[in-house]
């Protein structure tokens, strides 16, 4: 038991390590990709972590496994290193048992993942694509440049000479109010302040000795001019405040677990039978002969008209029938779809207990137990992981393949290769080196090392 703890520990902190640098290189990219609709919004602290938070759950799900892998490949590739698989080899433990502890872990882990791929990452997703929602409908804050004319509040056009960095107090404002039907207003103020109302729905605008002229468009006539030394304007703000959706309404099939997922699947399947029954009563209808059959093949002519029907019922009902094959073809795809989503949810955890099979035998192969050894190999197996699951989704969605193999092929093929390493691994002493590299370097840059 101590040996098992022992190397269950040396699992611990580079599975914890590798965790938080795939989570940053993942949250980092993520960001600069959806940084346009956050940049310049206003948005609260609170909001931007809300995001961060429901974008993890994506993110979890692709780190822990290939963080796995990489622990697997440090940890054993350190204890290799340092002679310790030789030392239990020695002392009668098999690497089959040296593996025991990890593989149970990484059945554990799997475990918790399937969990959280069908009770917390479904909830998360939806929060996650709401919130994006609601983050790119929000228009930028409003923005005033001195001398320039700022067209971002509906039915105004506010011009401001100067402004106080310090107290963003306003000078020289003159403001061009047309919010009322067939009439024009237009403000002046030497000073005044902007600033939101509690509920954040009003831009309120406090002016000090100022003009207001108004003047009607329907009636050049009627004008009129007003002096006031206080004056507050209350301009529509709500483009300007954030509203945060509650959560509801239809789900994608990444938002959804696996059981909501099985019975739209069996709803699906029951309205694709449906259609095939319309399918075949619309041709047994359209096309087989009645009773009449003896009689018109009995009368050459009457067949003859028999035949001109058929042609016209095939040009009438040729519509129809090509929107039932076609309503068929969309119900499959929308099946294969959720399938793919369904296997995914488990293939990806499953993914854990493969990668443990190839991560201890190439890190004891390796002999090497640095992050950069483990992240190059395991990088280099979750791409062909990555490879095949992507490539699978998109050949099933496709009706290609299905969504069995698409999901799983992957998990086969890498399983297979998993078990050969372990089997060789733990039969002979096989090392894999690197010095094949330093050929790439140039022999200039070999003499400053």
């Amino acid at each position: 038991m101590i040996i098992y703890r022992y190397i269950l520990k040396n699992h611990l902190g580079p599975f914890l390590y590798s965790n938080f640098i795939l989570f940053a290189v993942l949250l980092l990219q993520y960001l600069m990709k959806v940084a346009d609709r956050l940049i310049g919004k206003g948005l609260s602290f609170w909001v931007i972590s809300q995001f961060i938070l429901y974008s993890l759950a994506w993110m979890l799900v692709l780190v822990v496994p290939m963080s796995v892998l990489v622990a697997a490949i440090m940890a054993f590739g350190s204890m290799s290193q340092n002679n310790e698989i030789a030392i239990m080899k020695a002392s009668g433990i098999s690497l089959y048992r040296m593996m025991l502890p990890p593989l149970l872990a990484s059945v554990f882990i799997a475990f918790l993942l399937i969990q959280f791929n069908n009770n917390v990452y479904p909830d998360t997703n939806h929060a996650a694509r709401i919130l994006l929602q609601d983050i790119s409908r929000q228009k930028p804050t409003l923005s005033l440049v001195p001398g320039v004319f700022s067209q971002e509040v509906k039915n105004y056009a506010i011009l401001v000479r100067e402004i106080n960095p310090i107290t963003n107090e306003l000078s020289e404002i003159t403001i061009y109010d047309n919010s009322t039907p067939n009439q024009s207003n237009v403000i002046t103020a030497k000073r005044g302040k902007i600033y939101f109302s509690k509920d954040q729905t009003k831009l309120i605008m406090d002016l000090r000795q100022g003009e207001i002229h108004e003047r009607s468009l329907t009636d050049n006539k009627n004008y009129r001019r007003l002096i006031f030394k206080k004056h507050r304007i209350a301009m529509n703000g709500e483009q300007f405040s954030f509203k945060q959706s509650s959560f509801g309404g239809r789900r994608g099939e990444r938002e959804l677990g696996a059981p909501e997922m099985l019975v739209i699947v069996d709803s699906l399947e029951k309205k694709r039978g449906e259609l095939y029954s319309a399918l075949d009563r619309k041709i047994e209808k359209q096309f087989l002969p009645d009773s009449n059959k003896t009689a018109f093949a009995k009368n050459r002519s009457a067949l003859r008209d028999r035949i001109m029907r058929i042609k016209e019922k095939v040009k009438t009902t040729r519509g129809r029938i090509f929107s039932s094959v076609a309503s068929l073809e969309n119900n499959k795809k929308n099946q294969n779809k959720f399938w793919v989503e369904i296997h995914k949810k488990y293939s990806l955890p499953v993914a854990c207990i493969i990668f443990i099979l190839i991560g201890a035998p190439l890190g004891t192969m390796a002999r090497k137990g640095g992050f950069g050894v483990g992240a190059g190999i395991s990088l280099f197996f979750f791409l062909i992981y990555w490879f095949f699951l992507i490539g699978g989704e998109k050949f099933s969605d496709r009706g290609m393949l299905s969504p069995f193999w698409g999901m799983w092929s992957a998990n086969i093929l890498l399983g297979l290769l998993g078990i050969f390493l372990t089997v060789k691994a733990a039969r002979e002493r096989v090392t894999i080196r690197f010095d094949f590299l330093l050929k790439l370097i140039p022999k200039s840059l070999k003499q400053r090392l």
